[in-house]
């Protein structure tokens, strides 16, 4: 089946992004998978206090999820797989992409204006040629009725 990938965190591109796929998905019989990501600390606290940040990052990332297949089902009445996955962003989304064959295309949000966000940047930059499926853009400032049109 085809799976369009969506990593979703709490931006308004990442819903953006999930509409897209989740419409997009709906009209040609694929799937959507869902990614949140923990990102690695920037520092290390003592034992406990690093184990509570962890566990509260994770949680973050599950509601997340949650919430992203819950408008996924509403928006394209499908059921979208879902993952939480700890490390750096755009490894996590590499591996993820590696080991599914099923995924067809990385969907992903362009801030509405400026800089690129993260993920954007290194898909579309350094490591745009080395991928196994396309990348989609969904541009951030676009109209939703326009959006829904296109998907």
């Amino acid at each position: 089946m085809r799976t369009y990938l969506v990593v979703i965190d709490d931006s308004p591109e990442a819903t953006l992004a999930l509409r897209f796929a989740a419409r997009r998905a709906a009209r040609t019989g694929g799937g959507v998978m869902v990614l949140a990501i923990v990102p690695p600390q920037d520092f290390v606290a003592f034992g406990g206090v690093q184990a509570t940040i962890e566990a509260e990052a994770r949680e973050h990332a599950e509601e997340l999820v949650a919430a992203a297949a819950e408008a996924v089902a509403q928006e394209a009445n499908v059921t979208p797989q879902i993952m939480v996955k700890s490390g750096k962003p755009a490894e996590v989304v590499r591996e993820v992409i590696d080991a599914n064959e099923e995924i067809a295309a990385l969907v992903l949000a362009t801030a509405a204006s400026g800089a690129p966000g993260p993920l954007v940047a290194h898909f579309t930059g350094q490591d745009a040629g080395r991928l196994n499926c396309p990348v989609m853009l969904v541009p951030g400032g676009i109209d939703i009725a326009r959006l829904d049109e296109l998907s």
